[in-house]
This record gives C-alpha cells, structure tokens and sequence, in this order.
C-alpha cells in the first residue's frame, strides 16, 4: 500500500493490471503474445476476433519483416523507425563485447546507439528513450543468442505515458519476450485449443532481467519493481531493494485517475529526506507507521483468496485513507490528490495516490457490492475535474499466453495496422 518512494516510505506495495500483447506471424499462421503489464504477457494464436478483458493493455504485434530489415512501429509516442539488419549487425560486432544482461549499459554503448540513431545527448523524450531501449534490447539480445532477425514490430497501448503507471516497463517486458522469442531463447508453450499458457519459470526470469536492462535505459537506475509485476503479475512488496511476490493475491477492482499534474521522482524523494533530516523523531515514527500499513495489507491479501468475504474490503478501505493521511504527512501528496479524494468519497469510495505521488495517479478501490451507478457517477464528478479515469483491475497475472479471442475488436483494428 505504501507506494510512494520505495525504499523510503517503508514498504512498497506494487499491483499491476495492465497487460501487454504480443504478435508473431510465423509462416502462414498468427502467433499472439500477451503480456499483462504493470504487468504480464501472452503468447496468442489468432482464431478470430473476440472480447478481451477490462485490464489496460500494452500490446506488442511481432511480424517478420522484409529480408534485411528491422522495422518498429509506436505510435503513441509517434516512432516509425527502420534500419537494414547488415547495418545492425555491423553496429553490434562494435559493442558486443559489453552486452551482458548481468551488467547495465554502459555510457559508451548508449552513446554510440545515440549517434547512430541520430539522437542529442540527453534527449529525455519518450520517444527518443524508446527508439534507445529498442535499440540496446534487440542487439543485445540477438548477441547472445543468434543474428539480429528481421522483424517489423508495432506496440500499441491503452496506458498514457509518464502518469506513473509503468508503462516503460509495459514496453520493455513485451520487447524482452518478442525479441527473445524471435531469437529461440524461449519457448511457445500454448497448446492448440487452449485459451492462455505461461512460460517456465527459468523463461520468465530471463524475460525480466532483460526487461530490466530495458528499463535502466530508459530510466537509469530504475528498482525493478515495475517490470518484475509486469512478468510475474500479482502483487509483490519492496523493501529495502529486496522484492518479494505475494504467492496467493486477490483480482481488485479499481477506478484509476490521472490527475494529469507531472511530477519528478528525484524531487519528491529529495523533499522526503530533507523532511527526514530536518525532523527524524518525527518523519520516522510516521514511516514505520506505512511500514506498518503494509504488513497488515499483505495479512488481508493474502486472505483474501481463502475466504473471499466482504468484510476485508472495509479493512482495504481504512488502510487506504490511513496511507494517503500518511504520504502528505511525509511531503508527497498534492491538491489535485486531495480532491481526487474528496471527490470519491462523496460517493461513498475510498481513494490513495499511486506511484511516486506529487500530482500523477490515484486509485479508488471497488467493492463487488459498488453500485454502477456510483462508479460511473464518480467517474463523471472525476472528468469534470479534468482527470482521466479508467475502471480497470489489479492482481493480474503476469506474463501470460492468449489466443486471439480474448482481444477485442479495437485492438485487433490497432495490431492489423501496416
């Protein structure tokens, strides 16, 4: 439940509904992968259209491309970038030495990626982040395990970028698991007939450590929180850099609302320590406090698929207000949180900020007994503020194979774009 500042605010608590999906043509049939992101991903054979879930999605469209090239597509951050395999292949024997997905990248081998694809130096725009990690991902990978393939991939997804809600590493675990599969370095494991499949455990470790070196390129010196939910799914807790999965973890309901405001990580954290400086028989008591809040939010969700009784909800809620309380007391909150707050509980709903706080997102927990006509009144009020608000779900599992049938049309519409 403490998300704020993991490794300061006590635990971190950290569910991911987001999936991401994933595409290979192989031949004459479709291979669909679909990741859920913040988490997952899954490997999808195309049977025709069907109806997907209500999670937000990042979905990845993996295609052989023409002899000789590699394409990628992302369109929400407007990339359309294409370079010849011999040109890449060149461009790998200059660095390869240095890729090992055990060791970050090194500020040469971003250096020389950035030249050769024409990006200034400190360019810190999605875009140019994303062209960055593509780049780094799809040499070293195929270094390690074959020739750089020839492929034209598209990602397309239903999470806004830079609101906090990890979709760099909705990114990076789709590209870790396409571009390993396009490699061999993994398997297919779904069975004709069936709806969903999950890799091997070893597979999945392999997924995340190079989704992680994905996400140190975009971010640097990233936790590795975001892209081990978004392989493994559930909920996990981070403490102390140690990140431990909840084995048993319920699906929860939720209104997520981006405020909109941006924030900066490195200043919250900055403001949180010279709090803690400044006042530490204050800022600590207060920090074992969320500390405390998170234990007792893992004892509930942990219970939770057990006994699914009503009467954990009003236990989440409380936890829910006390931590909000908590994250302002400890310099992370904003108005617009404030009143993301105000405005859920007039209608009877419990709200918490969500990620690094300061502005960014808040979610709003659901109970199976909210009334439609509450959410949809409170996702009104919501816009009406200017936030965006999605009802989506936590708890989903990570990395996971689909058949086709569970995307929906909008979505198949998106991945059948050339």
């Amino acid at each position: 439940m403490a998300e704020a500042l993991g490794g300061i605010a006590g635990a971190r608590w950290c569910w991911r509904g987001t999936r991401c999906c994933l595409a290979v043509k192989r031949g004459s049939c479709t291979t669909d992968f679909k990741l859920p992101l913040l988490q997952g991903a899954a490997l999808v054979q195309d049977k025709g259209p069907g109806r997907g879930g209500q999670d937000l999605r990042t979905f990845l469209r993996l295609r052989p491309s023409a002899e000789g090239r590699v394409c990628v597509r992302l369109p929400g951050v407007g990339v359309v970038r294409s370079w010849d395999t011999p040109r890449l292949q060149a461009l790998r024997r200059g660095v390869a030495a240095d890729f090992d997905e055990s060791k970050p990248p090194s500020v040469e081998q971003l250096d020389t990626l950035r030249e050769f694809a024409g990006i200034a130096a400190g360019a810190s725009a999605p875009e140019s982040l994303a062209t960055l990690a593509f780049l780094y991902m799809c040499l070293a990978i195929s270094a390690k395990y074959g020739d750089v393939p020839s492929v034209d991939i598209l990602v397309w997804s239903e999470l806004p970028t830079g609101a906090g809600l990890g979709s760099s590493a909705a990114f990076a675990v789709c590209l870790a698991a396409a571009l390993l599969t396009a490699c061999g370095a993994i398997s297919c494991p779904l069975k004709e007939g069936e709806p969903t499949a999950r890799w091997t455990e070893e597979e999945l470790t392999l997924i995340n450590s190079w989704a992680f070196q994905g996400e140190r390129v975009i971010h640097g010196n990233p936790s590795g929180v975001d892209n081990a939910v978004g392989t493994w799914g559930g909920a996990l807790r981070y403490q102390s850099g140690k990140i431990t999965p909840l084995k048993r973890v319920p699906m929860l309901r939720i209104l997520l609302t981006n405020t909109k405001i941006p924030r900066s990580t490195k200043v919250l954290v900055a403001g949180v320590k010279e709090k803690l400086l400044k006042f530490p028989a204050i800022m600590n008591p207060v920090l074992d406090s969320i500390d405390a809040i998170s234990q007792e939010c893992q004892s509930v969700l942990e219970a939770m698929p057990a006994n699914p009784s009503p009467e954990y909800y009003p236990v989440l809620e409380e936890l829910f207000d006390i931590n909000q309380h908590h994250l302002n007391v400890i310099g992370v909150g904003h108005p617009s949180l404030d009143r993301l707050c105000r405005v859920t509980a007039s209608h009877g709903l419990h709200s918490k900020l969500t990620g690094a706080g300061g502005g960014g997102c808040g979610i709003t927990l659901l109970r199976p007994d909210t009334s439609p006509l509450a959410v949809e009144a409170a996702k009104r009020d919501l816009c009406a503020c200017g936030f965006e608000c999605w009802e989506t779900s936590i708890g989903a599992p990570g990395v996971t194979l689909h058949s086709s049938s569970s995307l929906n049309t909008e979505v198949l519409h998106a991945l059948s774009k050339s």
